[in-house]
């Protein structure tokens, strides 16, 4: 696990690439707007994820990416316990089902990301994780 990780410690560690279908932008940017009073954090971690992502038009949203609607599957490295997830926007959210909010510390990790890719993340008990995305599938039934 570590090797994998060491050739390309430095830019695999913190940026993976990520890719935001252009549909999504101003939602999702009208998002981090109001969220930046209630948590700041939060929203400045929208923005940049925001601000370094290539923004495409939806028909050429990569299939392999997470978008709004997403069902992702990823792998906690250090447990090696898989979760699927579908990201969606504050209103449609709901843990019971597996719905979550990209308004979220998880949801923002997760948001542009391609299969493959592997970020650090750290929970909400301070432990920091590796996560990797092993598959995405995506859903006509987007807002």
């Amino acid at each position: 696990m570590t090797a994998t990780v060491s050739t390309a410690k430095k830019s695999a560690q913190r940026n993976p690439k990520i890719v935001i279908n252009a549909d999504d932008l101003d939602h999702l940017e009208g998002l981090a707007d109001g969220m930046m009073k209630r948590h700041p954090a939060l929203a400045d971690r929208l923005f940049n994820e925001i601000g370094r992502a290539r923004i495409v038009p939806a028909q050429k949203m990569p299939k392999n990416v997470v978008g709004m609607g997403s069902t992702v599957t990823y792998r906690d490295e250090s447990t090696g316990q898989e979760k699927s997830v579908t990201l969606v926007y504050p209103e449609e959210a709901d843990i019971t089902r597996l719905r979550v909010s990209v308004m979220t510390p998880i949801g923002v990790a997760l948001l542009g990301l391609a299969e493959g890719a592997s970020f650090y993340w750290d929970t909400r008990g301070n432990q920091r994780r590796m996560l990797t995305i092993i598959g995405v599938e995506h859903r006509t039934e987007q807002m």
